[in-house]
């Protein structure tokens, strides 16, 4: 089976996928924030959340509803920011899954990937860590919204946890974009096979 990946490209073909992977598993779980409610845990992502209040009609009270789901409508996400967010962070994973299923493709198919190509291929990546870097930035200026006040305890503000805590997903969102920008746009640049020259 013919490859267009030198040693080092399908070192990074592997990454890339592991990457945008990470990025993408962690962008589309609402484990970003964690806090309490109505003494049931909740959390939250840019577009998710898992565990909301309703009015009990029969016991003329708030009750959590433990379960997971998007908000109904774009505009039902909490804050501007976190809309802002979702946009960014989903572009900036796509264009990481792009590149990583491209590079993937390149270690079977020949003549795919040439050093241009690669190279191409890693500043695509570093613009895909960059918007996802830029989601992670901006989701703390949402925490001043009233859905996340009413979880951390009404102390909460931008950059202000209250009592809630940072989740997993956050870390591995992050992890994943800091990861391609600084790993796989470096060894993006030494993936590509050099073309060969055909006299026609």
């Amino acid at each position: 089976m013919a490859s267009s990946l030198t040693c080092t490209g399908v070192i990074w073909a592997l990454l890339s996928f592991l990457c945008a992977a990470t990025s993408c598993v962690g962008f589309f779980m609402p484990y970003w924030l964690w806090g309490s409610q109505l003494g049931k845990p909740v959390s939250f992502g840019t577009f998710r959340r898992c565990s909301y209040p309703v009015h009990d009609e029969s016991r003329q009270m708030m009750v959590m509803v433990e379960e997971c789901g998007r908000y109904a409508s774009f505009q039902g996400i909490p804050s501007a920011e976190w809309r802002i967010c979702t946009i960014v962070t989903g572009l900036g994973c796509g264009l990481l899954l792009l590149v990583a299923l491209t590079a993937l493709m390149g270690c079977c198919v020949s003549e795919l990937i040439s050093r241009t190509v690669g190279r191409v291929a890693g500043g695509i990546q570093f613009l895909g860590g960059l918007l996802i870097g830029s989601g992670c930035a901006l989701y703390p200026l949402g925490w001043d919204s009233e859905e996340v006040r009413q979880t951390c305890g009404y102390i909460s503000g931008q950059f202000d946890l209250g009592k809630c805590e940072i989740g997993w997903a956050y870390y591995c969102t992050g992890a994943g974009a800091a990861a391609a920008m600084l790993l796989c746009t470096w060894l993006a640049c030494f993936s590509g096979k050099k073309q060969k020259h055909y006299p026609y």
